[in-house]
């Protein structure tokens, strides 16, 4: 009787669970999500795809943090990498800075909690932007192997150095700190940090070995220490003991404000005036620029911000875009310069001609921002294959996603064969040659998380391609006198070959004795030399070619002609054909 009363009970409780609103049993399903929760489902977007790619991001993210701490400090930075393979697609990955170090209080929140740092509100350049990166590798160790990140860091050579076992608690994106003491470390000051995760190792295009490489030519000022896991190790020394001037933080342009961040601004400023918080909160600022500003806003210089409706900030936005305002500095941005971009290459890169050029400073958005471009050409490189692309962005390599790129669009785009190169309809140009392409920026508009492409944004794409034609009027200028230099040389033995026979022929001739054959064999060739065609002087690293140059001579190089666009190249090199 009890079991068939309870039976009874329940069905009662289900008949009236029926009635209720659905949404009533919905909202008990809703709860808050944590942004490492959400990354542990989605690392993807973080650059951990697939085992291979998860090694070269770990290694990435330390890295690139290493060569910032060392910058921001002013010390030629010197990063050890090593990457022990420990069987069954796990490798123990191990990089050691000798930047200025942490302090004891910040390693737990910078290496076990996502989306802390110190760079996402600061207009200067950095490689590091969002405050994900090393701790989405220590997530992802913790997912793969369960193990936590070991990390040992020293600020003092007269203090004791600090070591760490710490993991995340994704539920809260909180460090969860698994072992503290202070340990002996024989180092002055830097950090270190030891991971165990599953990954693949494999050399080629996207490898580690080719991410340090990449990094050792746009940061040429850095000395890298690898071992891979088949226990080679590669010495990647530096080339200058110059450091890239140390960006500044700025503050925002007026022209790359929106409406949204404008109110928000407004809301939280702590000026009274709308005069003196245009002129503090924005660079580029001015008393009389801050008054134009609010005349072509129709606008009172002393209202309130507090006070600015949400019709009062459109008008102020119409009368920013209406005022003519200097673009921002540019001692935020850090770009390598053209010596220290032509050295890189130069370093890692073995050709026979170089060429590099660095744009004059751009903005999109109110962001300044510089574009380098540099080619290496000949050598040892392949002509029957497309070119090496090599995308830098703020002296990071990037290794994925170049067709989504806008460095990649750019390079398709250009019209390579005015310059010496094939090149197919929307594909890559084909040459012994490698272009690199480097962005400087406070805050580069990648596609995604995992900074692997550069958003097509038309300012930028525009900078980029006149960087490459530039670069490439250099080649096609070099690629037309190396031409000459050859068909030169290829005349002459032709001449030379045939002058004792002509000598022979002209001694018959005049009735001259047999002695006479060789004064007439030296009188062609002076009249040769006399009477061949001006050559311009070619500076080939090669040794054949500057053997073969000594032997033609000095002569005064012809003047050079501006090239004002990719047709004027084509047509001269038309023109040329045909009179040959």
């Amino acid at each position: 009787m009890v079991r068939v009363a309870d039976e009874q009970k329940k069905l009662g409780e289900e008949k009236t669970d029926i009635n209720k609103p659905i949404a009533l049993e919905l909202a008990k399903k809703q709860r808050d999500i944590s942004v490492a929760e959400f990354f542990a489902k989605n690392r993807h977007l973080l650059g951990f795809d697939n085992k291979r790619k998860a090694l070269l991001t770990t290694v990435k993210e330390a890295v690139d943090n290493g060569l910032d701490a060392c910058e921001e400090a002013g010390i030629l930075p010197e990063i050890n990498v090593e990457i022990v393979d420990m069987g069954n697609d796990r490798f123990r990955v191990v990089i050691e800075d000798n930047g200025p170090g942490i302090v004891k209080k910040q390693i737990p929140n910078i290496f076990a909690k996502l989306l802390y740092g110190s760079k996402f509100h600061k207009l200067s350049q950095s490689r590091g932007q969002q405050g994900i990166g090393i701790s989405a590798s220590v997530m992802y160790a913790q997912l793969t192997t369960g193990k936590p990140a070991k990390i040992t860091s020293k600020i003092d050579p007269k203090e004791p150095a600090h070591y760490y076992e710490l993991q995340i608690d994704t539920q809260t994106n909180r460090p969860d700190i698994m072992k503290e003491e202070a340990v002996e470390w024989n180092k002055e000051h830097g950090t270190k940090i030891e991971l165990l995760i599953e990954a693949a190792y494999q050399k080629g295009s996207q490898s580690v070995d080719e991410y340090l490489k990449e990094t050792a030519i746009v940061n040429p000022h850095v000395t890298i220490t690898y071992v891979n896991p088949k226990a080679e190790q590669i010495l990647l020394v530096r080339a200058t003991d110059k450091m890239p001037p140390k960006p500044m933080e700025i503050k925002p342009h007026p022209y790359g404000v929106e409406l949204g961040i404008l109110m928000s601004m407004l809301k939280n400023t702590e000026y009274r005036t709308l005069q003196s918080f245009l002129m503090n909160e924005f660079s580029r600022v001015g008393s009389n620029t801050a008054k134009q500003i609010c005349e072509n806003a129709s606008l009172l210089t002393n209202t309130k911000p507090d006070d600015m409706t949400r019709e009062m900030i459109e008008q102020l936005i119409k009368g920013i875009q209406n005022t003519k305002i200097i673009s921002p500095p540019t001692d935020c941005i850090s770009p390598l310069g053209e010596e220290l971009l032509e050295k890189g290459l130069k370093k890692e890169i073995n050709a026979e001609f170089y060429a590099v050029t660095t744009r004059p400073p751009a903005v999109y958005r109110g962001n300044p921002f510089v574009i380098e471009a540099g080619i290496a050409y000949g050598g040892e490189q392949s002509a029957d294959e497309p070119v090496r692309l090599l995308r830098f962005a703020n002296r990071v390599p990037l290794q994925y996603q170049d067709g989504a790129c806008a460095t990649t669009k750019a390079i398709i785009s250009t019209v390579w064969r005015s310059y010496g190169l094939n090149q197919s309809k929307g594909s890559l140009p084909i040459g012994a040659a490698s272009i690199a392409v480097h962005i400087s920026s406070v805050w580069v508009p990648f596609t995604s998380e995992s900074k692997e492409a550069i958003a097509h944004y038309p300012e930028i794409m525009k900078e980029i391609k006149l960087a490459l034609q530039e670069v490439g009027r250099k080649l096609g200028g070099y690629l037309m006198k190396k031409r000459r230099v050859g068909d030169e040389l290829k005349k002459r033995s032709y001449i030379e070959k045939y002058i004792p026979h002509v000598a022979e022929a002209l001694r018959e001739l005049t009735g001259y004795s047999k002695t006479e054959e060789s004064r007439i064999t030296s009188i062609l060739k002076e009249i040769l030399e006399k009477h061949r065609g001006k050559l311009e002087k070619v500076e080939i690293e090669n040794k054949e070619y500057d053997e073969e140059l000594a032997k033609i001579g000095k002569e005064e190089p012809e003047k050079e002609e501006t090239l004002e666009d990719d047709s004027d190249m084509s047509k001269k090199r038309s023109k040329e054909e045909e009179d040959e």
